[in-house]
């Protein structure tokens, strides 16, 4: 696995990260990983007002109008809130 280079605006080493989130959250959020389809809490939350924020920093991230049911087995929005999201291709 290829080592993250993206220039997050909050800065903390793996370390720090370690201390504040679980195990799971670490292999989500840092190290690139994912959940098993269909089994996250957040595949059939379906809210109608509301932002998504991020786990580990709280960010902004999307507006509960930007998510769609996708059938993948995980969450999908169509949009983000502007500046946000950062995408990259695989």
């Amino acid at each position: 696995m290829s080592k993250d280079t993206t220039d997050y605006p909050l800065k903390k080493t793996d370390d720090e990260w370690r201390a504040v989130l679980n195990k799971e959250q670490f292999r989500i959020i840092r190290e690139k990983g994912t959940e098993a389809p269909f089994t996250g809490a957040y595949d059939k939350h379906s809210p109608t007002t509301g932002t998504y924020t991020c786990a580990a920093c709280s960010a902004p991230l999307y507006n509960a109008t930007h998510k769609f049911k996708s059938g993948c087995g995980w969450p999908a929005y169509f949009d983000s809130i502007p500046g946000a999201v950062v995408r990259h291709t695989d």
